[in-house]
């Protein structure tokens, strides 16, 4: 065993396989996305999920604020939207949306999408846990999803 410190346990985290998402909401006809792999599943009844952002995240103040958002599971072929959205406030000029009812942006193209509303935030350590409950979904069964282990897409 090693002593833990932030390398370490980043470092040991990146061997557990996660999926990719990109969490979007909609403020003042501005769309804001983040490149987000801690996400799951919450409850099935009701149906919720869960993510966190990081307390400094740029924009994070726009997602607090936020009553809709999306979360988009990405495909095997989406690794540029990833990585687009994981920069600090990325431009959304050669990214395709969708949009619901309730006008939030949702990517085409991808595994999944979900329409959420907000309910719930909790801060703990240096993240907020959002706590969503599912509205609509949209899914595509032919289409091979895109992973993320030992800090490399799959």
């Amino acid at each position: 065993m090693k002593k833990i410190n932030q390398i370490n346990f980043k470092k040991t985290l990146s061997k557990f396989v996660t999926g990719i998402t990109v969490v979007c909401v909609k403020k003042n006809e501005i769309i804001y996305g983040k490149t987000v792999n801690s996400f799951n599943s919450l409850s099935l009844n009701p149906p919720m999920v869960l993510f966190s952002l990081g307390n400094y995240s740029s924009s994070i103040n726009t997602y607090l604020k936020s009553e809709y958002l999306s979360v988009n599971i990405l495909s095997n072929k989406q690794k540029k939207i990833s990585e687009h959205f994981s920069k600090k406030n990325p431009s959304n000029n050669d990214v395709d949306f969708f949009y619901s009812k309730h006008d939030t942006p949702l990517i085409k193209s991808c595994v999944a999408n979900l329409e959420c509303k907000l309910i719930e935030k909790i801060k703990r350590g240096d993240h907020i846990i959002f706590i969503c409950r599912v509205i609509n979904i949209k899914k595509h069964d032919r289409v091979k999803p895109l992973t993320y282990f030992n800090s490399k897409y799959y």
